[in-house]
């Protein structure tokens, strides 16, 4: 990247990490069961609830309990269950019609981040709508209170539950781009492990890199605070006690309820402190062929932190300090290479590639453009890469 844009980036970075205290910053508020999310409804004196989820989940029976006790409660339910990964601009559309025919008066999303991020901007669609989706790509173009928005995460990953992003894909440009603004941070979340049992080990694998890959990159880049790295530590070393337990036992209730945890603090920290290349490239390769976000993430993860060289090298041997990993008589670069080669044996043991199936050549160029507009100058990145970096990074994806 030349020495300008080099410049305009970092100033860009350290004018927004400077407002960052004063900015609208909230966590939602934690219910725990079905009970407190019926009573959070009543408070917030609601009568129709638009429901959000996918096929899958309803078929497993997972919203069951929760859809009976809405009816008990003499709340109007409709249900809309036509989520696909990677959430549409058409499908938000869809959404938001159902919930303005229907006369709905808040949302529950219960299901992973494609659900939730889709019932995020439907949200955003009935306060604004004279803006559609498209026009809300970036920061902070809805800032006005969403309907009363309850997320019930089913897979511990990606944090969604607590961010103020979505991600959307435009169906026509097959262009993947982040939402971000504060009123799309939920007002509750519930987190019930319970939910999570039923993951499949791909999912439960895949997601758990996903929370990773947030906490990691929130935890490297240059706009973090204290409450954001201690966030990061907590997930990274949660990750590391529960992933593979969870991932070999499905049904261990602990390892559920620590990964959901993890999940949650690593979108606490990386709501504020950002993320970084990492996630740039995921969100091309989901747009142009529908690779699953974690999975995308996972396989990019230690090569782009590879890539980061000496500019990420103290901070990555601090977190493998923390989660003891490395030693205090390790150099930072010891320490670095000792946290990746980890990374690099869960994706072993998870049975994760090291390249990108789909991944043609002659796409590269435009798929790092597309990374590059996402990212600079936003992510507050240990190493600033332009265009040209980019695609030259993309070819280690390409399989040898």
């Amino acid at each position: 990247m030349n020495i300008l844009k080099k410049f305009y980036c970092r100033t860009y970075q350290i004018v927004f990490r400077a407002i960052l205290p004063f900015l609208p910053y909230r966590q939602p508020q934690i219910l725990e069961d079905n009970n407190e999310v019926i009573e959070a409804l009543k408070s917030n004196k609601k009568t129709s609830v638009f429901f959000v989820t996918d096929k899958n989940i309803r078929e497993l029976k997972l919203t069951n309990a929760l859809e009976t006790a809405l009816v008990e409660n003499n709340f109007n339910l409709f249900v809309f269950d036509n989520v696909m990964p990677n959430p549409t601009v058409s499908a938000i559309e869809d959404a938001t019609k159902e919930y303005l025919s229907h006369n709905c008066d808040c949302i529950i999303a219960c299901g992973g981040g494609s659900v939730i991020d889709l019932a995020k901007i439907v949200g955003a669609r009935v306060v604004k709508p004279n803006k559609n989706v498209n026009q809300m790509k970036g920061l902070l173009k809805i800032r006005k209170k969403l309907p009363t928005f309850i997320a019930i995460p089913t897979t511990a990953g990606t944090g969604s539950e607590t961010t103020l992003a979505a991600v959307i894909t435009d169906d026509k440009t097959h262009y993947k781009y982040t939402i971000n603004d504060f009123s799309l941070i939920p007002h509750y979340a519930l987190l019930d492990y319970n939910l999570t049992i039923g993951l499949n080990p791909f999912i439960t694998s895949t997601t758990g890199m996903d929370a990773l890959t947030h906490a990691i990159e929130a935890y490297i880049g240059r706009s973090t605070t204290k409450k954001t790295r201690q966030a990061s530590l907590t997930a990274i070393k949660l990750i590391k006690e529960n992933l593979v337990e969870a991932f070999n036992n499905g049904l261990n209730k602990k390892a559920r309820q620590n990964m959901l945890k993890a999940s949650f603090l690593a979108g606490v920290a990386f709501t504020q402190s950002y993320v970084g290349y990492v996630h740039a490239v995921a969100h091309s390769l989901g747009g142009k062929y529908g690779v699953p976000h974690g999975l995308a993430n996972a396989i990019i993860l230690p090569l782009m932190l590879k890539e980061y060289g000496k500019s990420a090298e103290k901070k990555l041997n601090k977190i493998a300090l923390y989660i003891g990993i490395s030693n205090k008589s390790d150099s930072a670069c010891v320490g670095a290479n000792k946290l990746i080669s980890w990374i690099e044996d869960l994706n072993k043991k998870f049975n994760i590639p090291n390249f990108v199936e789909q991944l043609n050549k002659e796409d590269i160029l435009d798929l790092a453009t597309k990374a590059n507009s996402e990212a600079n100058p936003l992510y507050p990145v240990p190493k600033l890469m332009d265009t040209n970096e980019l695609s030259n990074f993309y070819l280690k994806l390409i399989k040898h």
